[in-house]
């Protein structure tokens, strides 16, 4: 339990940080009205953490105590240096999201990896915690991008939705799209909201984009497993697919991700020759 004078010093050392930045540095844009405080705001410190600013206050009043997901935000926020973030997680009883070892790879059974190889002409994708895409078939590869020469730290669906150009623009109705990624991630956060990947991936994204600052501060929850996508292939153009969602009986949270078009619609035909092409191009590689 964080004793008094440490929670009194936790708000003291937030007040310091954000008194020794100023928009400029944080990517904020000058409002031309003159500052009454040297510093942030606590408005624009809430701001860039995705939080609201009556919690943001509270906390610097040791009214509340922050979660792991909240620290690594506002470590992001406040530009602070591992010195400083190894002091705030102290004054805070928290352990250090940086020091927590990652926990056992999420494997994708067997049967699932044959299951993906057995759709030649259905885009698929395993995704796990935090939406981290663990596999895919070639027909995702042709209509996504190849996951595979992407880092692993990099293959996450929300962190390609709002920082992978080629990705992002694939999207025609991208807020959409992206809004409701945000609010499964915010679902999927209530299970463990201390998860320090949880932590590093909403705190990039909330320092990153302000789009996804925002809609998490919306805590807007969504678990619905169906729904239609829409796509502008740049090879085959515009793609109306429909998307299913099933979650693993194994007890793992692990979900597969499945996109299909009507049979003889322009989108099953576009699909159908987005495919072979791709087919084709790992023919000629081999």
């Amino acid at each position: 339990m964080t004793s008094a004078s440490g929670t009194s010093e936790f708000g003291a050392f937030l007040k310091a940080c954000r008194a020794q930045l100023t928009p400029q540095d944080v990517g904020l844009p000058e409002t031309g009205s003159p500052r009454k405080v040297t510093g942030l705001r606590r408005e624009e410190v809430a701001q860039l953490a995705a939080i609201s600013v009556d919690y943001y206050t509270r906390l610097e009043q040791g009214r509340v105590r922050a979660s792991g997901t909240v620290l690594a935000t506002l470590a992001r926020a406040l530009r602070l240096d591992d010195d400083q973030q190894s002091y705030l997680y102290e004054l805070t009883g928290r352990s250090d999201a940086r020091q927590n070892r990652r926990g056992p790879a999420q494997r994708v059974r067997p049967a699932v990896r044959r299951l993906l190889g057995q759709l030649p002409q259905t885009p698929a994708i395993v995704l796990g915690d935090r939406l981290d895409i663990l596999a895919w078939n070639p027909a995702a590869t042709a209509l996504y991008t190849d996951f595979a020469r992407l880092p692993a730290a990099g293959r996450n669906y929300l962190r390609l939705l709002f920082t992978h150009p080629a990705f992002r623009d694939l999207h025609r109705q991208w807020e959409h799209d992206a809004r409701d990624a945000v609010a499964a991630l915010r679902m999927q956060a209530a299970a463990d909201p201390d998860d320090p990947e949880l932590a590093r991936l909403v705190g990039d994204l909330s320092v990153q984009d302000p789009d996804f600052r925002t809609w998490w501060a919306e805590h807007r929850v969504n678990s619905s497993g169906h729904g239609t996508k829409q796509y502008r292939h740049r090879l085959v153009g515009d793609l109306t697919l429909d998307c299913d969602t099933w979650n693993s009986p194994d007890g793992s949270g692990q979900r597969l991700m499945v996109l299909t078009a009507e049979p003889g619609s322009p989108s099953h035909d576009a699909l159908r020759i987005l495919t072979s092409w791709t087919a084709q191009e790992n023919l000629n590689r081999a």
